[in-house]
């Protein structure tokens, strides 16, 4: 099984050393028509072996089956990255020809929005995808930094350094290493930083005007990383607030934890709700037995009366009533006394 497995991930291995071999195809090439020196060449192959080895080894621990479109198109990028960084590093030497350089590195920043799109229409996007991307993206801000820092200053590097102080701050304060949520203004402002950084490095408007240019990218740059860095303070103070047990819990365990809270809640809202529709049915059935009685008692006792009136006229017929007539007045009960007028009273 275990040799199975190492068959079918050399293939995804061999994409990271073909990656590697057009690196070295593409020097030479770029030796070939600009006349680059030793340290482009060294600064180029340099890039060419690490970003083999880094490659390699982050696709063995992914366990691809498979490399994917969409990370062959960001390899592509990784390769012109690496043309243009041995280019920045000659330049200390000499300027390398303008259209080489702004062509590579435009290619490179449109291909930042193909590779994406690749991996959602074929299904192939990974969190090495992802990962692999943005490493790409940030290698090529910092050396667009570098290369326009030499014409209008070391602030420029701020650009290109603001990443990785990040990640080098995420292994002091674990709570800068939360996913954050998707955001549209985040995308737009690493996208303008490349081509910002372009517009500057051609060198084809006046100094002044690329270091306003320059100067929105930074501005952009540094409001989106504090917004980014608030949002994750916040989080970390809320997930403190709930205590030690949910602060340092991965996400996708409070996820969990919050989805069956969710579910308890709902049940025991439910059978609350149950219980009182419950109750309203019993005390309706209740209400409906008491009123059903009342009018029962009612005709239980009149069959009674009328009973009785009739064992009473059944004995007292003409005697009876004219003994009635004979009794005196007073003696009459009131019930019977019919009310008269002063026309009608006996004299």
């Amino acid at each position: 099984m275990a040799l199975n497995n190492t068959r079918g991930a050399w293939p995804v291995q061999q994409e990271a050393a073909a990656g590697a071999g057009l690196q070295i195809l593409l020097l030479a090439l770029l030796g070939a028509t600009t006349g680059m020196g030793p340290a482009g060449w060294l600064t180029g192959l340099a890039f060419a072996v690490t970003g083999w080895a880094v490659l390699s080894r982050a696709v063995h621990r992914s366990r691809l089956s498979s490399f994917g479109p969409a990370n062959r198109v960001t390899l592509g990028r990784a390769v012109l990255v690496g043309a243009v960084t041995a280019l920045v590093a000659d330049s200390f030497r000499s300027a390398p020809p303008a259209a080489l350089f702004v062509g590579l590195t435009a290619v490179a920043l449109v291909l930042d929005g193909v590779d994406g799109k690749v991996a959602r229409r074929t299904g192939t996007a990974s969190p090495l995808g992802a990962r692999f991307d943005m490493e790409v993206d940030a290698f090529l801000i910092l050396v667009l930094s570098v290369y326009v820092s030499t014409r209008l200053g070391a602030w420029v590097l701020l650009i290109g350094g603001m990443r990785y102080a990040f990640v080098a701050a995420a292994r002091l304060w674990p709570w800068l290493t939360a996913p954050l949520p998707p955001s549209t203004a985040r995308k737009t402002v690493a996208a303008l930083q490349g081509v910002l950084l372009l517009v500057a490095a051609a060198g084809l408007l006046p100094v002044a005007v690329d270091a306003g240019v320059v100067a929105v990218a930074l501005a952009l740059l540094t409001w989106s990383f504090g917004r980014d860095v608030r949002w994750l303070w916040r989080r970390s103070r809320t997930a403190a607030g709930a205590g030690p047990s949910t602060a340092h819990r991965p996400h996708d365990a409070r996820l969990r934890d919050a989805r069956s809270g969710a579910a308890r809640l709902g049940t025991s809202r439910s059978r609350d709700t149950r219980s009182r529709d419950a109750r309203s049915r019993d005390d309706r059935s209740r209400d409906d037995r008491s009123r059903d009685d009342r009018p029962h008692a009612r005709r239980g006792s009149r069959p009674a009366a009328t009973a009785g009136t009739a064992a009473s006229s059944s004995h007292g017929t003409a005697a009876g009533r004219s003994a009635s007539r004979r009794m005196p007045v007073a003696a009459l009960p009131s019930s019977t006394i019919r009310p008269e007028t002063e026309e009608s009273a006996p004299v």
